[in-house]
């Protein structure tokens, strides 16, 4: 079972969910607070955390900067309205995803399932491994490694990155890239793309190997080795 960490300090949204979520093999754990939910996350394993943008001590967007100082777990934002920028932010951040409130339990458990399904993807035998000059993709371990070192990616970039290098050159728009990320048609402002293909390539400097194609979208122009 998928343990998952619900951080919003609305204490009638849990249980409710948490009995939801059992249907779909997930056990729900959750905080009122983001000192606690850290705590929690510090001292045991979770397969992936839910955020409010709105909670005391601290917002959810300092939440998300906070735990991705320490941990790659696959995040959702929620975010108040669906605002545009409450989700950019969010991406910018490191968030793995968004749902806006007030939300359907049914979608938090697809969103759920997505990014649990591409945690836990391991390639077939034949292909686990993408090497190129200055970067190496382990597919099976989900590592990279670029100039020698080890690249902390979130899940997303991770699949950003392997998307892209599986098909050196192949130009990929942003709505493909979207819909490709999340299994199923996007509803994000295209600017996502532009945000994830930004944080991926600061993480891989000095290497260059993502090219923009100006009016049609990103390619992987790394060359194999």
């Amino acid at each position: 079972m998928h343990r998952i960490l619900l951080i919003d300090d609305d204490e009638l949204l849990a249980p409710p969910l948490a009995a939801y979520l059992q249907r779909f093999d997930m056990e729900l754990d959750s905080a009122t607070r983001p000192s606690l939910g850290l705590a929690r996350l510090r001292a045991e394993p979770y397969d992936a955390a839910i955020l409010d943008v709105m909670l005391p001590e601290m917002d959810g967007f300092e939440l998300c900067r906070a735990i991705r100082r320490e941990s790659n777990v696959p995040i959702i934002m929620l975010t108040a309205r669906g605002e545009v920028m409450d989700r950019i932010v969010g991406l910018e951040l490191g968030a793995d995803d968004y749902l806006p409130k007030p939300f359907e339990p049914r979608e938090l458990a697809v969103r759920l399932q997505t990014i649990l399904r591409r945690a836990r993807s391991v390639p077939t035998q034949d292909a686990q491994q993408l090497a190129f000059d200055g970067l190496q993709i382990d597919l099976a371990r989900r590592q990279v490694q670029r100039l020698g070192q080890p690249v902390e990616l979130t899940g997303t970039e991770f699949e950003l990155l392997v998307l892209l290098a599986r098909e050196p050159q192949k130009v990929f728009d942003r709505d493909q890239i979207l819909n490709r990320l999340r299994g199923h048609e996007a509803e994000l402002h295209t600017r996502a793309v532009d945000i994830l293909v930004s944080r991926l390539r600061r993480k891989l400097e000095p290497l260059d190997c993502i090219k923009t194609l100006r009016n049609a979208g990103y390619a992987f122009a790394g060359a194999r080795v």
